[in-house]
């Protein structure tokens, strides 16, 4: 269970901020900036809220798993640690695909 945790919170998160990044980067886009950020948050919780209770925002895990405490407690690390793996591996990835679009 942790584990398709682990992966889940790495992979919605990877999906938002790529998306972010993407539609960021260019000023072309950003008219549609906010459309296409604010569909890929819905899609990330409409398929992370079954898998995990999705969190893709650290800050938001934190408070109600201190007021939770017990078992959310001993687990929020995992959306602490994770969203922030997914991010850079965003970040990773969109740097070696932009570099490929330059040259």
């Amino acid at each position: 269970m942790i584990a398709n945790a682990l992966i889940a919170e790495i992979v919605l998160t990877f999906v938002f901020v790529r998306a972010i990044v993407g539609v960021t980067s260019k000023p072309e886009n950003s008219a549609m900036a906010g459309f296409v950020i604010g569909l890929t948050l819905v899609l990330v919780h409409i398929l992370g809220i079954a898998l995990t209770g999705t969190s893709v925002n650290p800050a938001r895990s934190l408070m109600p798993a201190i007021f939770a405490g017990g078992e959310p407690l001993e687990q929020v690390w995992i959306f602490i640690v994770e969203p922030f793996v997914g991010g850079a591996l965003a970040a990773v990835v969109y740097g070696v695909f932009e570099e490929g679009e330059t040259e």
